[in-house]
C-alpha cells in the first residue's frame, strides 16, 4: 500500500472508532446512577479506550499524509477539516482525562464524526502546494488556529449539554427554539454529506464559463445541478441547464449551490427524523444529560475557553499576520477570512470580559460558548464555500 492509501485507511478506522466510542459513552451515561460512576463502568472504559485507539489511527492518517504530501496536511478544505475533527477528539480526550464526564464523549464525538464526514466530501487528492502556501507558516499558523478552535469547540459541547439539562423542553420558550435550531444546523451539515453522496452517484458534472473578479474568462465545473451561476455564467456542456440566478463575482455561485442543496437535503432529513421520533431532536437527546453536574460543565466550558482563546489568537491572528506580511507585504487586508478571525477573537474576548467582570455563569455562559462555536463553523463552512477572497484557494 502507498502512504496515501495507508492514510485514507487510518482515517476510516478513526471514523469508525469514534462512532463506536459514541455508542459506548451512551451506554455509560444510561447505565450510571451518578455521572462520576460512568467512568468506572465497562461502557465508559471501553468508550475512552476505543476513542484513544481512533485518535491514534487519526494521528497515523495525519503523519502519513504529511510524509506523502511533503507538507502539513492542512492546505485545502479536506485536509484542514479532517485535522480539525482530529483535534476536537484530542481536546476531548484531554478534558475527559481530567473530569471523567461520559456525556461529554456522547456529544463531542458525534461533532467530530460529522466534521470528518463533512471533510470527506471534498477532493482528497494529494497535490503540490500553490506558491502562496509554500511557507513554514502554513504549518505554524493553520495548525495552531485549528487547535485553538478545537479546544473552543469543547466549551460549546459543555455549554450544549448544560442547556439541554437545564432548559425545560416541555414549555414553549426562546431557549427551546434556539436549542432546536442548533440541532437543525447539525442535521443540515449531515445534509451536505448526503447531498454530495447522492449527486456523485446520480449527476453528471457540467462545465460553465464565467468572468472572474479580475475580469478574465474562466471555466468551472458543477457537480450538483446549478442553482446559482458564477458571474456572467454560460453553459459549456451541451444540454446543461442554465443556472436559476447569476451571482456577482464576490460570491462563488458553485459553492453557494452546494450550500443551498445541503440545506434542502438537511431540511428533508430533519423532517423525517421529526416524523420518526415524533418530538423535537433536543427532547430526544435530553435524557442523556440528566445525570451531569451543571457546575462541572460550567467549569469545563470556562476552562476550555481560557485555554483555547490564547491558542486561537496566536494562530489565527498573530501568526496569520506575520505570514500575510511575508506573502503579501502587509499585516492586514480585510480579507473575509481575516475579518471573521477578528470577529471570533473579539467575541471570545467579550465572553471572558463578561465572565470575569459581570459574573456571567451558567446559562449565559453556556449560550455564549455555543454562539462562539457557531461563529467558528460559519467561518469554516459559509465563508470558505461562498465568499471569494485571498483564502479561496482553500
Amino acid at each position: 500500500m502507498s502512504l496515501v492509501e495507508i492514510s485514507s485507511a487510518a482515517l476510516y478506522v478513526a471514523f469508525v472508532a469514534y462512532l463506536l466510542g459514541t455508542i459506548f459513552f451512551g451506554g455509560a451515561v444510561k447505565s450510571a446512577s451518578k455521572e462520576k460512576s460512568a467512568y468506572n463502568k465497562r461502557w465508559g472504559f471501553y468508550g475512552i479506550t476505543i476513542t484513544v485507539i481512533g485518535f491514534i489511527a487519526n494521528l497515523v492518517y495525519f503523519i502519513t499524509r504529511w510524509i506523502a504530501a511533503g507538507h502539513a496536511p492542512v492546505s485545502n478544505l479536506f485536509e484542514f477539516t479532517a485535522a480539525f475533527g482530529m483535534m476536537i477528539v484530542g481536546a476531548f480526550i484531554l478534558i475527559y482525562s481530567m473530569y471523567r464526564i461520559a456525556a461529554l464523549g456522547l456529544f463531542a464525538l458525534p461533532v467530530a464524526v460529522i466534521i470528518i464526514g463533512y471533510a470527506s466530501m471534498f477532493p482528497t487528492d494529494v497535490s503540490p502546494l500553490i506558491p502562496a502556501l509554500q511557507s513554514h507558516w502554513l504549518t505554524i499558523h493553520v495548525i495552531t488556529a485549528a487547535l485553538g478552535e478545537a479546544i473552543l469547540a469543547i466549551s460549546a459541547v459543555a455549554g450544549l449539554i448544560w442547556l439541554l439539562k437545564n432548559i425545560d423542553m416541555t414549555k414553549k420558550s426562546k431557549q427551546r427554539f434556539w436549542i432546536e435550531a442548533v440541532m437543525y444546523v447539525l442535521v443540515v451539515t449531515i445534509g451536505f454529506i448526503v447531498s454530495t453522496t447522492v449527486f456523485s452517484l446520480t449527476y453528471e458534472p457540467v462545465q460553465y464559463s464565467y468572468v472572474n473578479a479580475e475580469g478574465n474568462e474562466s471555466v468551472i465545473e458543477y457537480k450538483k445541478p446549478a442553482l446559482f451561476g458564477m458571474n456572467e455564467s454560460q453553459a459549456i456542456t451541451e444540454g446543461a441547464m442554465e443556472p436559476l440566478v447569476n451571482v456577482p463575482a464576490l460570491v462563488n455561485g458553485n459553492k453557494l449551490t452546494t450550500v443551498v442543496w445541503s440545506v434542502i437535503f438537511g431540511t428533508i432529513l430533519y423532517g423525517l427524523m421529526r416524523l420518526v421520533f415524533r418530538r423535537r431532536l433536543a427532547e430526544v437527546v435530553q435524557p442523556f444529560t440528566k445525570r451531569t453536574n451543571s457546575q462541572l460543565l460550567d467549569e469545563i466550558g470556562y476552562r476550555s475557553i481560557l485555554i483555547g482563546f490564547p491558542i486561537f489568537s496566536l494562530g489565527a491572528l498573530i501568526f496569520a499576520m506575520i505570514w500575510a506580511h511575508e506573502a503579501w507585504g502587509r499585516f492586514w487586508g480585510w480579507d473575509p477570512k481575516e475579518v471573521w478571525a477578528l470577529i471570533t477573537f473579539l467575541f471570545y474576548a467579550v465572553y471572558l470580559h463578561l465572565r470575569l467582570t459581570k459574573g456571567w455563569q451558567g446559562e449565559k455562559s453556556a449560550w455564549l460558548a455555543l454562539i462562539g462555536f457557531i461563529i467558528i463553523m460559519f467561518n469554516l463552512i459559509v465563508v470558505n464555500l461562498i465568499i471569494a477572497g485571498l483564502h479561496s484557494y482553500a
